[in-house]
């Protein structure tokens, strides 16, 4: 019974909810419970302190920041992985390596449409065809329902950053390239009836400077005198991007202006090598028929032979290819 008295006047100082009513074991069970909630509130509390501790000596922001601590240790842990040469993943990476295999892209040829790949079977994989025979086969090729261009694309061996190989000029196709060329005209008065005679679709100083100000561009090409170009002046930022500017080098810019216009309307192109040094060019339709889209194709390939640059020592014309607006490509013997 004294031990019981001794345990309750113990529980009794602790404040437990026992009385004597209870045994002696479920009294030592209460003290021992209270005793180890005891120390793990202290050590929580102890915890708790360190942590603020450590709160108060971390700065808000610099080398001594939080952040900055956390990608100390990071970097540490690396360089401790590094000279142990450990290569196992990290975090993501273990992830990313139990993915399945990379998904197989199929050939381009696979992706094409069914009428595109039968029309591609009668081209010969590898061959270089005459140009007559690559004209003839393109317009073949065409899976258009529409009336299709028939475009020439040449790669050539020159530098468009050296200034006497940028290869920029025009070229009067025989047969033009089967498209409707809306002409304005930017004349003085007394060459308005003779651009009119030429088939100029604008006319006028006036009238097409207030179009330019309204930022219309009703027209593909505009042909000018050297006398007023300076009047274009402040639409350079206009017509510049778009290729309508006039330039001497493609005859728009001209003092027998009726010519110009009639070149202009008849066919006359202008062509130039892009920053990958390639020339596009489309040199007519579908319905024209083989005859005369070899013709032109012909036409266009001596006038970019004769613009060949004298410093250019590689090849000139590196490859050449004849296809249709969405037909497959051909490859034309040099």
């Amino acid at each position: 019974m004294a031990k019981k008295a001794d345990l309750l006047e113990e529980a009794k100082k602790l404040k437990l909810d026992v009385t004597e009513k209870n045994t002696i074991a479920e009294i030592e069970a209460a003290i021992a419970s209270s005793k180890i909630k005891v120390v793990s509130d202290k050590e929580e509390a102890h915890d708790k302190e360190v942590v603020v501790e450590r709160k108060a000596e971390v700065a808000k922001a610099g080398k001594r920041s939080e952040k900055a601590a956390h990608v100390a240790e990071e970097k540490a842990e690396k360089e401790a992985r590094k000279e142990a040469h450990d290569t196992t993943p990290q975090g993501d990476n273990e992830a990313h390596m139990k993915q399945g295999p990379a998904p197989v892209t199929r050939p381009k040829a696979e992706r094409r449409g069914k009428k595109y790949r039968e029309l591609a079977k009668k081209i010969e994989t590898g061959k270089a065809y005459s140009l007559a025979e690559a004209v003839k086969l393109a317009a073949e090729t065409s899976p258009s329902k529409f009336d299709a261009s028939i475009e020439v694309h040449a790669v050539l061996g020159v530098d468009p950053r050296q200034a006497d190989q940028n290869i920029r000029t025009t070229v009067a196709l025989p047969h033009g390239t089967g498209k409707t060329v809306r002409v304005a005209a930017f004349v003085p008065v007394d060459e308005i009836e003779a651009a009119k005679k030429a088939g100029a679709d604008i006319l006028g100083e006036e009238e097409i400077m207030k179009l330019l100000d309204k930022e219309k561009l009703d027209f593909d090409v505009l042909v000018a005198t050297p006398q007023l170009m300076p009047k274009l002046g402040k639409y350079a930022r206009l017509l510049g991007p778009r290729g309508l500017m006039p330039n001497p080098k493609s005859g728009t810019v001209a003092t027998n202006v009726a010519k110009a216009v009639k070149e202009a309307k008849g066919g006359k192109v202008e062509y130039r090598v892009d920053k990958q040094a390639i020339v596009h060019l489309a040199i007519g339709k579908v319905s024209f028929g083989a005859d005369k889209l070899t013709e032109n194709a012909q036409t266009f390939f001596d006038s970019l032979q004769s613009v060949k640059p004298s410093s250019l020592k590689n090849a000139y014309i590196v490859s050449t290819h004849v296809t249709s607006t969405m037909g497959p490509g051909i490859k034309i013997e040099l």
